[in-house]
């Protein structure tokens, strides 16, 4: 199967339009990082500064960013850098001493949760935070098996690698990983919600024909490593009643659809009217400060908090509470979950509009400020060589985004949520412009 990322990760020295002493960068970062790093698009870009939905390069050009949900409330906002600053010149270090910062972001948080969900716990990347429910998962089922759609991203510790089925055969699935169908009406033709908790049930049966026990299914609410799945809403509610009557939990990965980029909700599980036994938070949780985090019912980590100590030297620190209570603060004074919708409406919109120009464009696939644009060919198949031109045509044009999806041929879309209906012009005007020449 060919994975997205060897679709727009494919640059290759001494090829390309980059300029010498870039040549020499990329020649030094191999040097330096060795062999596992990649970078974007085909001629790499340079980048030295951000401000709002716009990242400058060392000549000072600028490009729209339609892509890092990491920065959610845009880049290097001035509220957030203050709120970094001004804890860091007080005041840093770990939660095994008593500090108000870390209780008053943690109940902050709490309070946009649905009550059973009233524990929290502080790490500092997605990663961790879904290592972390594996491990309590693990506590209170007694299992190991683990259920995720077949090209997942949840994360690079060893334990998250081997259930991130996008990252490829050599790592996923690990052994008690067991990869089900992502829920497209591809794969579950009749009821979508029924086809996919079928398929959740069959795989705690086929993990009890090897003498493993369910721990837990684990999804990203919008499917974005799988192409981008938001609709409809409600299809997960099945899947999630499905493992439990195996004797497992779910697990809600909203590291990246969480904190109000779907418009409508706060969290993208809430679009499914269901409570997850545990929610992972991460990206942009810190606007680009490492945090990340997990919610869970108090019950669910009982066991494990009983019999383990949690600890986390960064994780929750006095700093990463104060970014993040920042951020919180900023979705709600700019508005910017509303933003997300409105503003995601008009671009799903805009897109649809092109399409009827350039059949290339399939099906939009959004919920607020996260599409998914389908590209296809002639006859309506997937076309992931034309997704990789346009990716890389937009990098020149400057503006930024990727793919997704086991094909790669799925535009990835997710811009800073103080993106307004100005910017989502100019993206399609460089989009119109791009697809007349690829």
């Amino acid at each position: 199967m060919t994975r997205q990322t060897t679709m727009i990760n494919g640059y290759t020295p001494g090829k390309g339009s980059l300029a010498p002493e870039d040549e020499a960068r990329v020649a030094r970062r191999t040097a330096l990082l060795g062999p596992a790093y990649r970078l974007f698009y085909e001629t790499p870009v340079h980048l030295v500064r951000g401000d709002g939905v716009w990242l400058y390069d060392r000549d000072g050009n600028a490009y729209l960013d339609t892509y890092n949900n990491v920065a959610s409330v845009g880049h290097c906002h001035p509220r957030v850098v203050a709120a970094m600053a001004d804890q860091a010149a007080t005041l840093a270090t770990h939660t095994r001493y008593l500090h108000d910062a870390v209780l008053d972001y943690a109940e902050r948080l709490l309070a946009h949760f649905p009550i059973p969900l009233t524990h929290a716990m502080f790490t500092c990347t997605g990663s961790e935070a879904n290592d972390l429910a594996l491990r309590i998962a693990r506590a209170k089922t007694g299992g190991t098996g683990i259920i995720v759609t077949d090209n997942a991203y949840h994360g690079v510790t060893l334990a998250t690698a081997e259930m991130s089925m996008s990252i490829g055969p050599a790592v996923a699935p690990g052994p008690t990983v067991f990869p089900v169908p992502a829920p497209t009406t591809a794969n579950y033709p009749g009821d979508l919600g029924a086809g996919f908790a079928a398929a959740v049930t069959a795989a705690c049966e086929r993990m009890a024909a090897q003498g493993i026990k369910p721990c837990a299914l684990i999804v990203d609410t919008i499917f974005s490593s799988d192409a981008v799945l938001p609709d409809p809403a409600g299809f997960l509610a099945p899947a999630a009643a499905a493992i439990r009557a195996a004797g497992g939990l779910f697990i809600a990965d909203e590291v990246q659809p969480g904190f109000g980029r779907t418009g409508s909700q706060m969290w993208g599980f809430q679009r499914h009217g269901l409570i997850p036994d545990m929610v992972s938070l991460g990206k942009p949780m810190g606007n680009g400060y490492p945090m990340a985090g997990l919610v869970v019912q108090p019950e669910i980590v009982a066991d494990f908090g009983a019999k383990s100590r949690y600890f986390n030297t960064f994780g929750g620190n006095a700093v990463a509470a104060s970014v993040g209570m920042a951020v919180l603060n900023v979705i709600r004074d700019e508005g910017l979950q509303a933003n997300a919708l409105h503003t995601g409406r008009a671009f799903h919109d805009g897109l649809t509009a092109l399409a009827n120009r350039h059949p290339c464009l399939g099906q939009v696939r959004s919920a607020g400020l996260f599409l998914g644009q389908e590209i296809i060919d002639a006859t309506g198949a997937p076309d992931p060589a034309r997704s990789a031109r346009i990716v890389n045509a937009l990098r020149e044009a400057r503006v930024l985004i990727s793919a997704t999806g086991p094909l790669g041929h799925i535009l990835k879309i997710r811009p800073p949520m103080v993106f307004t209906t100005d910017h989502v012009a100019i993206f399609l005007d460089r989009l119109e412009t791009v697809l007349k020449r690829v």
